[in-house]
C-alpha cells in the first residue's frame, strides 16, 4: 500500500486541517482566495535550520519572499516528488513573478537527508526550492508550530523505512505572515491564482 494513501496519513491530514478549516473564510480585504485563508490563525514563519548548502538559516533569510513551506523527505515514494513537481509547474506558470517566491522543503527524516542529499533532490525539481534539515528536535518543534505531524514507520526487513507525514503547503507573505494553506484537493489553477495575487499585491502593511 502506498504510504501517503494510508489511513494513518489521512488521520494526520485531518489533524493538520482540523482547527484551520474552522476559519472557513476565504475573503481577505475583499480578495477572493481559492486556497484556505489562515491569516490571523497561524503563527508567523519562524525557524532556525540548515539549508542544502550546509548554512545555518532562519526565517529572516527569506523575508521579502513569499514562502511555500512543505514537510517531506527525499525517500518519500509518492506524494513528495509529486508535490514538488506540481510546485515547479506552478512556478513556471507564474513567470517572472516566481522569482519573488521560495519553496522551503523541510525534511522530516534528517537522519538520511543530509544537506548534500537535499541539495541534489530539490534542485532536480526547481531552482527556487531550498532543502532544510537540522536536529530532530528542531524539526519536531517547527512541525508542531504549524500543526503538522509526522511519524516514522517500523523498519522493513531491508532496514529501510518510510515516514508518514502531513501534506499541506503553508504559504507565508514577504513579512513572514501566514496567509494561505494548500491541500491535495487544491488544483494548480488555485495555487497559481492565489500566488499571483499574493506576489502582485506584496505584503500587508
Amino acid at each position: 500500500m502506498k504510504l501517503c494513501r494510508s489511513r494513518r496519513w489521512l488521520m494526520l491530514l485531518m489533524l493538520t486541517l482540523g482547527v484551520l478549516l474552522l476559519a472557513g473564510c476565504h475573503r481577505d480585504d475583499g480578495i477572493e482566495w481559492r486556497l484556505t485563508n489562515v491569516s490571523d490563525h497561524m503563527p508567523d514563519l519562524d525557524f532556525q535550520l540548515v539549508d542544502d548548502h550546509g548554512k545555518r538559516v532562519g526565517a529572516q533569510d527569506y523575508r521579502g519572499k513569499v514562502v511555500l513551506l512543505y514537510f517531506g523527505y527525499t525517500h518519500c515514494p509518492d506524494v513528495c516528488p509529486l508535490t514538488l513537481a506540481q510546485l515547479h509547474v506552478v512556478m513556471q506558470r507564474l513567470g517572472p513573478l516566481a522569482d519573488g517566491a521560495r519553496i522551503l522543503f523541510v525534511s522530516v527524516d534528517p537522519a538520511r537527508d543530509t544537506p548534500e542529499v537535499m541539495h541534489a533532490y530539490v534542485n532536480a525539481f526547481d531552482p527556487r526550492a531550498v532543502g532544510l534539515s537540522g536536529p530532530a528536535r528542531d524539526i519536531e518543534a517547527l512541525s508542531k508550530r504549524y500543526r503538522s505531524a509526522f511519524t516514522r514507520e517500523p523498519d522493513r526487513a531491508d532496514g529501510q523505512y518510510e515516514v508518514s507525514h502531513s501534506s499541506a503547503i503553508y504559504v507565508f507573505d514577504g513579512k513572514g505572515k501566514a496567509r494561505l494553506l494548500a491541500t491535495p484537493s487544491n488544483s494548480q489553477d488555485d495555487m497559481v491564482h492565489d500566488l499571483h495575487l499574493l506576489l502582485s499585491l506584496g505584503s500587508p502593511s
